[in-house]
Formats: structure tokens, C-alpha cells, sequence
């Protein structure tokens, strides 16, 4: 008897916090789709893929800088997009490394796949202007912002 519950995965050693195998909510979930006759091992990476684009978003007072952790890919297996006039886009896919009959696989963990990632971008956005780089595996967006127009402030003469 595991003194790990089962819903959260299963433990290869309890003593190794890091080895939590990650637990898949639609584990054994009746899909009445494509999905459901797609290989289980193609269909649990691809949905890792997905969910584990890691990306931050912070405002400076110039511009919304975004960046995506992309470990392995080239600039040229990314795309970074505008949509629907203020919707900011990266995608990408992750090559499965091909496998060969002499090896023997002990742990698959890097997710391979495709991945999505959309933004909506505030009013004060410049869409024409936006700038990515890719450096050491990590995709920066920058999206410039338009200049807060303060209200002019104008001393009015009292009369009387």
C-alpha cells in the first residue's frame, strides 16, 4: 500500500520529490473522437507539449515583454504572429527524436509536439512594431507601447 494517494500519479521512489510521475486528468477518459484512436503515448505528449510552453509577460513603461522557454528549437521551428488585429500568437512544434530497434528507452520527459500560446494585447499595444529574438533558447517579444497622453494641464485666471 502506497502512502502516496493514486490520483496524484504514481512515485518511482518516495523518498525523491522530483520523481512524481505527472499525473494525466484524462487518464482513462471515454473520448468520442480522433483522440480517442490516436496512440495514448502520441496523444500524452502532445498535450505536454502544449501545457508546458512556458511563457512570462511583464509591462515595463515602455513596452509588454513577453518570453517563452523553447529549450532545443531553432528560430526557424517558431513563428510569432499578430491576429485578429491585437490577438499575439507563438507557435511551434518540437521534433520527436527519431528512435532506432537497438535502443532502449528508460524515460521519455521532454515533451515533443506542437504548441500554442495566445495573448490578448491592451489598447495602448503598437501591433506594427513588434520585435522578437531568439537567444539561448528563450523567445523575447516585444511589443512596443504607444505614449500615455497626459492631459495638458492649463492654469485658468480667475476674473472678479
Amino acid at each position: 500500500m502506497s502512502i502516496i494517494p493514486s490520483f496524484f500519479g504514481r512515485r518511482t521512489n518516495v523518498f525523491d520529490p522530483f520523481s512524481l510521475d505527472r499525473w494525466d486528468s484524462f487518464e482513462g477518459f471515454p473520448f468520442n473522437n480522433t483522440l480517442a484512436t490516436a496512440p495514448r503515448s502520441n496523444f500524452a505528449s502532445e498535450t505536454s507539449a502544449f501545457a508546458n510552453t512556458q511563457i512570462d509577460w511583464k509591462e515595463t513603461p515602455e513596452a509588454h515583454v513577453f518570453k517563452a522557454d523553447l529549450p532545443g528549437l531553432k528560430k526557424e521551428e517558431v513563428k510569432v504572429e499578430v491576429e485578429q488585429g491585437r490577438v499575439l500568437q507563438i507557435s511551434g512544434e518540437r521534433s520527436k527524436e527519431s528512435e532506432e530497434k537497438k535502443d532502449k528507452w528508460h524515460r521519455v520527459e521532454r515533451s515533443s509536439g506542437k504548441f500554442l500560446r495566445r495573448f490578448r494585447l491592451p489598447e495602448n499595444a503598437k501591433v506594427n512594431e513588434v520585435k522578437a529574438a531568439m537567444e539561448n533558447g528563450v523567445l523575447t517579444v516585444t511589443v512596443p507601447k504607444e505614449e500615455d497622453k497626459q492631459p495638458q494641464v492649463k492654469a485658468i485666471e480667475i476674473s472678479g
